[in-house]
């Protein structure tokens, strides 16, 4: 791969594709999960897993899903509160369903990744995330280069929090700001001065976390070019590993805390695409390498390494560079990916705790991959990873004739071709710079289910 791929921004082409359609975070996508898969399923696929692959290695994945306050972009799980004394009992029901995994695991199966998420981690004080931390150690067996993980809000991160983190080996810190514009942050409901962030990141440094990544967001209220010019500047004196450059997803119907953010403050269409092309050739001339979607990482990160390598994968953590793993994950709503499964918790907080007092699990949805979906999954996965497709390769890998079988795809591909979003040979589909940001665009038409059903509501591509 041209490690110095640029994608190049056109505003016509760009503005062409600019709709609705999946992240694909994982395929079939959340809206096909179903209440037919059960707990009993989940537990024959780890039966299954653990037969077929007793020594394959674990990812591990804690929702922490407490917030005092309320960001008025965020489209996560959350449960806000002024109560600090809430999670006490939610890592006890923590303990429980690790409990209730872990027993049913292969002993000789060790973890290479864990990362907390939220909500905000930090909204734990640091005694707290000191026994989660312990308690999740006695349970499973860690790796000796484990990457060890987790999201802090600068807000809520104190000293005291780094030097239990830093302590207990945590390596790989991760961190929103999304704009630095008091006017932006005020109209989101969220201040976080650049100071207050830059102390955190210095003292994750000083305490041994060997990488740093942050996540902004474009299309928020208010946001100019030159307002956000400014912000990637910031960020780049800031000097973080990897750098997530998110669409701002304005979903007001379905999220509806969103709706204290007015639609006539948005930046429009033409501000937005913008912003992203300036910001993509401030971080690509700033030395990051563009990875693929909206992230950036520096030529030495692993993350990159694993793109060269062809090991680069993608979850509901976003790309991750440990593709052989089974992601088992903890806590309200979180999605465990095992083996061809996906699996949802319970969303709704205190329907999560009953049914851990009730089976020691909570799984509320999911699917059993099949065949076919196994095979678009494949694709899938490797256009956004990795920009290609092998047509030998995955035609002697699923016994078919890749271009034949796919035809309906093609012929919806054809256009984006002639725009210049992608080429293809006889062997092998290649996708163009400018084909990468619109990455989700080129892969909806492998996307058998989206073919089927127009309903779901997404996030735009741009």
């Amino acid at each position: 791969m041209n490690k110095a791929v640029i994608p190049i921004v056109d505003a016509g082409i760009i503005a062409k594709y600019d709709k609705a359609g999946p992240r694909y975070t994982s395929y079939p996508t959340a809206p096909q999960f179903t209440p037919d898969f059960t707990e009993t399923q989940l537990r024959s696929e780890i039966a299954r897993e653990n037969a077929a692959h007793p020594d394959k290695p674990l990812s591990l994945y804690f929702h922490l899903p407490f917030c005092e306050s309320v960001c008025f972009f965020c489209g996560c799980n959350v449960t806000f509160t002024a109560d600090r004394k809430r999670p006490v009992p939610y890592i006890d029901w923590l303990f429980k369903e690790m409990d209730t995994i872990a027993a049913q695991i292969a002993p000789g199966r060790k973890v290479e990744q864990l990362h907390w998420g939220g909500g905000t981690p930090t909204f734990f004080d640091p005694e707290q995330l000191a026994f989660l931390w312990e308690g999740i150690r006695k349970r499973f067996n860690f790796s000796e280069n484990a990457e060890i993980g987790l999201e802090v809000d600068p807000r809520e991160t104190s000293t005291a929090h780094m030097d239990a983190l830093g302590k207990a080996g945590f390596n790989r810190l991760s961190m929103g700001l999304q704009d630095f514009d008091p006017a932006v942050q005020k109209a989101v409901n969220r201040i976080q001065p650049y100071d207050m962030t830059k102390r955190v990141i210095d003292e994750g440094r000083e305490r041994g976390f060997k990488s740093v990544s942050v996540d902004l967001i474009y299309g928020l209220p208010y946001q100019s070019v030159s307002s956000f010019e400014s912000t990637v500047d910031k960020v780049l004196t800031l000097d973080p590993d990897r750098i997530a450059l998110f669409n701002f997803a304005y979903l007001p119907e379905m999220i509806k805390h969103q709706k204290a953010i007015k639609a006539e403050a948005l930046p429009s269409p033409e501000v937005k695409l913008e912003i992203l092309r300036m910001a993509i050739g401030k971080f690509t001339e700033g030395g990051y390498r563009y990875i693929g979607m909206d992230h950036f990482a520096k030529p030495d990160d692993p993350m990159c390494l694993a793109q060269d390598a062809g090991t680069l994968y993608r979850n509901f953590q976003g790309y991750t560079t440990h593709k052989g793993c089974d992601l088992f994950a903890f806590g309200v709503s979180s999605i465990s990916q095992i083996g061809r499964s996906y699996s949802q918790n319970l969303k709704n907080i205190h329907d999560y705790e009953k049914q851990i007092a009730l089976t020691g699990m909570a799984t509320q949805r999911g699917i059993l991959l099949t065949d076919e979906d196994y095979l678009r999954h494949t694709l899938i996965m490797n256009l956004l990873c990795h920009y290609e497709l092998s047509f030998t390769q995955i035609s002697a890998e699923f016994g078919i004739d890749f271009q034949k079988y796919f035809a309906p795809a093609f012929d919806a591909l054809g256009e984006m071709r002639a725009d210049g979003l992608l080429d293809w040979d006889q062997d092998k589909l290649r996708v163009t710079p400018m084909g990468r940001l619109l990455i989700r665009n080129i892969c909806m038409p492998f996307d058998e289910y989206l073919q089927k059903n127009q309903a779901a509501k997404f996030s735009r591509t741009v």
